[in-house]
């Protein structure tokens, strides 16, 4: 059994971010796909998986439950890639991580929980991201790992 508390100060950013990013490939290799992992992550993919049909790639993001927001930059994000997903960890304190499957191409319907900032103008460099507002958390049951697993072992 490992640590369920995630609010830990020791649990920086980058820590949770490494132990999802395992997590992820741990997940997807017991539903028996394959999976590649660079050794930079320079490009936003984090690992490849290897379908009946052809790759796919996985960006991972973790969250705490007390956050409200995630997201990818555009350069790295590519929402016309059907091949592209993100993998998305919310952490709350006391429960294993719930996980998430989010096709890029999702973000090409912009919503209250896909939304797109340009920061036109700004410092900021242009984002996908995802509203978890607390409303929004529900409406994301379809995309759970599990509810999304068979079409990604169709592909």
């Amino acid at each position: 059994m490992y640590n369920l508390n995630w609010s830990r100060k020791e649990l920086t950013p980058q820590k949770l971010g490494t132990f999802c990013e395992y997590y992820a490939k741990m997940s997807l290799a017991s539903y028996g796909l394959n999976k590649f992992t660079s050794e930079v992550d320079d490009h936003g993919i984090d690992f490849v998986a290897e379908t009946k049909k052809g790759f796919l790639k996985f960006q991972v993001k973790s969250i705490r439950k007390s956050s409200k927001y995630v997201f990818m930059r555009k350069d790295y994000f590519d929402i016309s890639d059907k091949s592209l997903y993100l993998m998305l960890f919310l952490l709350n304190d006391g429960e294993h991580p719930a996980i998430y499957l989010f096709p890029a191409t999702a973000w090409n319907d912009a919503n209250s929980i896909f939304v797109y900032h340009s920061y036109e103008g700004k410092k900021s460099k242009p984002e996908y991201g995802l509203n978890l507002s607390d409303k929004n958390i529900p409406k994301l049951e379809s995309f759970r790992l599990e509810n999304m697993i068979s079409a990604l072992l169709d592909m």
